[in-house]
């Protein structure tokens, strides 16, 4: 059979087709018929063999009994005319030792004897093939009781003879048969593939000179004929549409010089409008502009104005408190210059001094730590070179720093760092980090809780530090979540919250870290932070 993708010739396929299936066929049929004769044959042989051994039989009982040996010798010459049978023995079984013994034998012509088969004569009486000689074993039978034995080897050389013979006349038939099918598939081939021929020659033609008005001839076979007429709709088809294409082309080219005015028309509306286009959008330039320097002005100003409220309050409050302080210094030395300060006035005066100082101190500190605040989120963080960390140490000297705080209350703080993890980082802004998450958690998340935990994950994941953030807090209000990077954002207005601590925290991680922080929607309950960032670390 051809290999796959090669081609084949429908004559070849057609001839090696049927030359297999015939050849086939052929041995098939020789085969079973060859092997069926020769089963019956043989089983005829041994019918026969088996037949003469029972007539032997028969007439051996009177010699057996009588002992006369010179008879049945006489008797068995008869066989010679047997031309299969080629030794016989026949074997008497003693009255008194009840042993078996050789009574008398016949050898064909040209045949030598053979041996005595005793230990041969037992039940049961099968016949047993050897080489080309066949055993047949019979009991000799008197009144129902064995008197002794016929053995008979007989000859299949005839059978082999006739079994050979019938193989040449199978083998030269079917050599015969398969020359006359060769000739009868070639013949057949020849007229099958004499059309196909053909009609491959006509559609090469057509393929190459493009000459679509040339029809297939008629052809006597059915599926050929019907292939032509096949062939002739196509051409006819494709010639009716080269001549549609040949007069639509006419028609286009008369449309195409219409049309060519129309075009240069429209070219010039479309420049005309191309132009009011660019005047458009060079407008639109100035627009955007215009808003994003709206934009920005409104940014500052928010941000202005927040760090507005943040300082004038401790600073209003400063100012009070000396201008108090200022009021009773002159009420003091106005009774000091008449003489009448009185000790129960001087000790009054003290205390409220303590007190008003006191207020002044606490006003300029918090205004001072805004400012420090403030420094902070502008103060660049660039300047801090990277250095080899282990995150897990890291952790342990923030929450170190701040046992203070967190011992003051319940919560508890869970981290989830492999202790061999390094990083190339940098400390301080990781620091800063993980210290305003902790403190924005203590101080809004958990304020109305007894007991809060916070879990901290760190996993290196290609290349990239990611830090998961999260505690079980009262959550961020849908209201600031969009909002809660932005600066001066808190829900702890003039409570002490200043709104930088998330600001702050945003700037670290994308400005000093060149990473980003995105808060997860958690629900009702919770926040929780994902800080990725570019690392080379190993575990």
């Amino acid at each position: 059979m051809p290999a796959y993708g090669q081609i084949i010739s429908i004559k070849k396929a057609l001839i090696r087709t049927v030359m297999l299936i015939t050849a086939f066929c052929l041995i098939l049929s020789v085969s079973v018929s060859t092997y069926l004769d020769i089963e019956k044959q043989r089983t005829l042989t041994v019918d026969k063999l088996t037949t003469y051994a029972d007539v032997i039989a028969f007439n051996a009982q009177i010699s057996l009994l009588f002992d006369d040996e010179d008879t049945e010798e006489n008797r068995l010459k008869a066989f010679r005319a047997v031309k299969e049978i080629r030794n016989i023995h026949i074997y008497k079984i003693d009255d008194f030792s009840n042993e078996t013994e050789f009574f008398t034998s016949y050898n064909a012509p040209n045949t030598p004897p053979i041996p005595a088969r005793l230990d041969r004569l037992k039940a049961p009486y099968t016949s047993e093939l050897a080489g080309n000689y066949i055993d047949v074993i019979r009991p000799i039978m008197f009144e129902e009781i064995i008197q002794g034995y016929v053995y008979i080897r007989g000859d299949l050389s005839s059978l082999n003879a006739y079994i050979k013979d019938k193989l040449i006349i199978d083998i030269s038939v079917a050599f015969f048969v398969l020359i006359v099918v060769f000739i009868l598939s070639f013949r057949i081939q020849r007229r099958l593939a004499k059309p196909i021929e053909g009609l491959s020659a006509l559609v090469q033609d057509v393929s190459k000179n493009k000459n679509y008005a040339v029809r297939a001839p008629h052809v006597n076979i059915f599926e050929l004929n019907q292939l032509s007429h096949s062939l002739n709709v196509l051409f006819s088809r494709t010639q009716a549409q080269l001549e549609r294409q040949k007069k639509d082309e006419q028609e286009i080219r008369l449309l195409n010089q219409n049309l060519e005015e129309k075009v240069n028309h429209r070219t010039i509306a479309l420049k005309e409008a191309n132009q009011e286009l660019l005047n458009t959008l060079e407008r639109m330039h100035q627009y955007q502009n215009q808003i994003v320097e709206n934009e920005k002005m409104a940014s500052l100003g928010q941000m202005v104005a927040g760090v507005a409220h943040e300082v004038n309050t401790p600073i209003g409050l400063g100012v009070t408190g000396s201008t108090l302080l200022k009021d009773k210094l002159s009420d003091i030395k106005s009774a000091f210059d008449n003489k009448t300060l009185t000790s129960k006035q001087l000790s009054r005066f003290i205390n409220d001094g303590i007190e008003n100082l006191e207020l002044v101190y606490r006003s300029l500190n918090r205004a001072a730590e805004l400012i420090s605040s403030f420094k902070q989120v502008a103060v660049n963080q660039d300047t801090e070179s990277n250095l080899m960390l282990n995150m897990n140490d890291l952790i342990n000297e923030v929450l170190l720093a701040m046992k203070s705080e967190i011992a003051l209350t319940q919560h508890h703080v869970v981290v989830e760092c492999p202790e061999s993890l390094k990083i190339h980082s940098k400390a301080g802004p990781l620091h800063q980090i993980l210290q305003n998450l902790i403190e924005n958690s203590l101080i809004h998340a958990f304020e109305e809780m007894t007991s809060g935990e916070i879990l901290i994950k760190v996993a290196i994941d290609e290349g990239q530090c990611q830090i998961n953030y999260t505690d079980n807090g009262k959550g961020v209000s849908g209201n600031i979540r969009n909002r809660i990077f932005d600066p001066f954002v808190t829900t702890k207005r003039g409570e002490g919250g200043s709104g930088l601590g998330m600001h702050l925290v945003y700037n670290l991680v994308t400005q000093a870290l060149k990473g980003r922080i995105t808060l997860n929607n958690t629900g009702s309950t919770g926040v929780n932070f994902i800080i990725t960032f570019p690392v080379n670390g190993d575990l």
